[in-house]
């Protein structure tokens, strides 16, 4: 494959996290979407691809019209276990595909530091939560029904837990100055200082302070968003929510995120279908149970190259890279399993599913994603 030429924009966790795959294969290279789109580069993009629907829709635009490559970050796609019960399904093992029960364990501390204290804390800021971290599930549910269209979505969520009224009695402002901090399992003292003693350095230590040692983290605390009670904090997104879709031929999925959970993005996925089921707990293998013979089958799933620099989300941040990469190298989209439209119309069963939950009530999608 030729050598790719590559422009970082945006040097936050993911830009500078993608950018590692370029230290372990430095051979494959050379040492804002539509503006780049309408200049003629290839684009690889974090998710969500915009905040808006139009915003989304000229991006797809802007990459069909100018016969360039779009890669969305649904990196999830790229998750060996995960593309593992893609495979699965296609292969008939279960039969028909009835329902799908999936769900995000977003992590309770996580949730504290990335949507309480953090960036995506605040809708007007930032977006909603089902948009900024579970659009990757949504559009696994896409990925996995097939040809099968999404028509109905509802869904329902709060903000259950982080609200000034749930403060308890004698805390204070800041972690660094509570008396009952050490009975708080949101303590910013146990979430970050107590990773900095131990020499852990990487995320989200590395979020909050650009020298991860003791006296820089403890200034940041101090000082800075990540040491605020959650409690206190000016977030508005919603900490828990549920999604249920029908597809066409009734078939039927349901989604849960939920910040309330020791395991971290860890997803978990059962898949029902008329001859069998299908369990992933997120890593590992994946086990199929037949109906038929009643017995348990698993399935050993891929890992990136020993070594490597990128091993986010289980692997998956290697495997997409590689993926982006190939694409580009050899002229071949194939190679990339999110492109425009595809990416699209999963960011807007996104929106449609968050206007269900404003407006309680089903929303019908069209065939063209539109909804009403």
């Amino acid at each position: 494959m030729k050598q790719v030429k590559a422009v970082i924009i945006g040097a936050g966790s993911r830009g500078s996290g993608y950018a590692l795959f370029q230290l372990d294969f430095p051979h494959r290279f050379k040492g804002p979407a539509v503006a780049c789109a309408d200049k003629g580069y290839h684009i690889l993009l974090e998710k969500p691809m915009a905040v808006t629907e139009e915003d989304c829709r000229q991006i797809a635009q802007a990459c069909e019209r100018n016969n360039v490559m779009l890669a969305v970050c649904h990196v999830l796609r790229y998750h060996p276990p995960l593309m593992k019960v893609k495979e699965l399904i296609e292969s008939d093992v279960i039969g028909d595909v009835v329902n799908i029960q999936h769900t995000e364990p977003i992590g309770y501390w996580h949730f504290a530091h990335s949507f309480v204290r953090g960036n995506w804390r605040e809708e007007k800021s930032s977006t909603f939560s089902l948009l900024a971290k579970s659009c990757h599930d949504l559009d696994l549910l896409r990925y996995w029904m097939g040809k099968h269209r999404c028509t109905q979505v509802s869904s329902f969520g709060s903000l259950q837990h982080f609200k000034k009224e749930n403060k308890p009695v004698g805390a204070g402002s800041r972690c660094l100055d509570c008396s009952v901090e050490a009975n708080c399992p949101y303590s910013a003292k146990k979430i970050y200082l107590d990773k900095v003693e131990m020499k852990y350095r990487e995320w989200p230590i590395n979020v909050i302070s650009e020298i991860p040692d003791v006296e820089s983290v403890t200034e940041a605390l101090r000082s800075g968003p990540y040491g605020r009670c959650v409690y206190e904090c000016d977030n508005d997104v919603c900490d828990n929510q549920v999604v249920n879709f029908t597809f066409e031929e009734g078939r039927t999925a349901s989604f849960t995120m939920i910040a309330f959970t020791e395991k971290v993005c860890q997803r978990q996925t059962k898949v029902y279908g008329t001859r069998g089921e299908i369990t992933s707990e997120g890593k590992g293998p994946v086990y199929v149970y037949d109906f038929n013979t009643n017995k348990t089958t698993r399935h050993d799933t891929a890992t990136p190259p020993s070594g490597t620099h990128l091993g986010g989300h289980g692997g998956a941040d290697h495997f997409l890279m590689d993926a982006f990469v190939r694409a580009v190298s050899t002229n071949d989209a194939s190679h990339i399993s999110t492109g425009p439209q595809d990416a699209l119309a999963s960011h807007l069963l996104v929106f449609a599913a968050e206007k269900a939950r404003r407006e309680n009530r089903i929303i019908t999608i069209n065939e063209d994603y539109t909804y009403q």
